[in-house]
């Protein structure tokens, strides 16, 4: 379960000192939101094209990312702005996301792994077979983030200290197993069905998040790129949209509005004060360094998640070759 002075302070943090108007010119950037085209990540984009990003919004629906790029252009008055189709949760649609950005693109500065699901039912599988949360929130950024790191990689070479990937997970990583990821539930089959269920999924999927985050930084730290995770808070989002009457009247009142859940990741992704500290780093609302559950710091919990990352997807590159 989580931890209870983790689960407070995500729900009730302090007043925020850090705002929209303390994030420095993007004038240059090049950048990309992964479900950009609604609730926190929106509100992201919007700040990042006030700020004078160049912006990709990667969205499962293209109508609905090109609606949202016509309400952010109106809002800002900024047109630096594309949306590609990414459905996270198929592995052949984030290949060809990528494939798409790096035929228009040669630079990347930040990646904002933003998009995600919770509590999705049992029943809800990716496309090669993974549960939902797990198969969206962790592998498909994974993959994602693996075909981008080429070209996030050249671009930290050209300006270092400039290149960050920003990883969405939740205060909800400290309800993952003692374990962290049973990976025997990620897949179909009889010990999933049995003894799985949808809360613990999303829990493992954001451990997931930070693990990653820090093995990312721990691969790559060294070659200019700044990796962190975060926790944006409780955010009155259609997120909360499998969590159930009951469950909804129980934490309603606990949400915050997507303005102030748009405060941290910004501030990971931007500030420059966000990228002097540890690599790996986990930020907490709103807009401060705190920490994830301890073991998500672990090396041999960062390797074991990412040689499993990595079969999962070489497996899926061969049954395509």
């Amino acid at each position: 379960m989580e931890s209870l002075p983790s689960l407070y302070t995500s729900m009730f943090p302090p007043a925020p000192k850090w705002g929209f108007n303390d994030i420095p010119s993007l004038k240059g950037k090049v950048v990309i939101v992964t479900g950009g085209n609604t609730g926190i990540a929106e509100v992201m984009c919007r700040e990042l094209l006030n700020h004078d990003a160049k912006l990709y919004i990667l969205a499962r629906s293209l109508g609905k990312a090109d609606a949202a790029i016509a309400d952010l252009v109106k809002k800002t008055g900024k047109t630096n702005v594309k949306a590609i189709q990414c459905d996270l949760a198929d592995l052949r649609s984030v290949k060809r996301a990528a494939a798409e950005f790096l035929s228009k693109e040669r630079q990347l500065h930040i990646l904002f792994n933003s998009a995600g699901v919770m509590y999705a039912p049992m029943s809800m599988l990716t496309s090669q077979g993974y549960d939902l949360q797990f198969g969206t929130n962790v592998l498909g950024h994974f993959y994602l983030t693996q075909l981008l790191l080429p070209v996030l990689l050249s671009t930290a070479a050209a300006n270092p200290g400039q290149v960050r990937v920003v990883t969405t997970s939740s205060s909800a990583n400290h309800g993952a197993p003692s374990k962290g990821i049973i990976y025997e539930y990620l897949k179909d089959g009889p010990q999933r069905t049995k003894k799985g269920d949808s809360y613990m999924e999303y829990y493992m999927s954001k451990w997931g998040n930070a693990v990653y985050a820090q093995e990312l930084g721990r691969r790559y730290g060294n070659q200019g790129l700044f990796s962190c995770a975060l926790d944006p808070g409780w955010i009155r989002t259609n997120l909360w949209q499998y969590q159930g009457n009951i469950r909804g009247l129980m934490t309603g009142w606990m949400l915050n509005d997507v303005e102030h859940g748009a405060l941290t990741p910004l501030y990971a992704g931007t500030a420059p004060e966000a990228a002097k500290c540890p690599n790996g780093q986990f930020f907490v609302p709103w807009a401060r360094a705190g920490r994830a559950r301890k073991d998500t710091e672990y090396p041999e919990a960062g390797k074991k998640l990412w040689e499993y990352c990595v079969a999962q997807v070489q497996a899926f590159e061969a049954q395509r070759s």
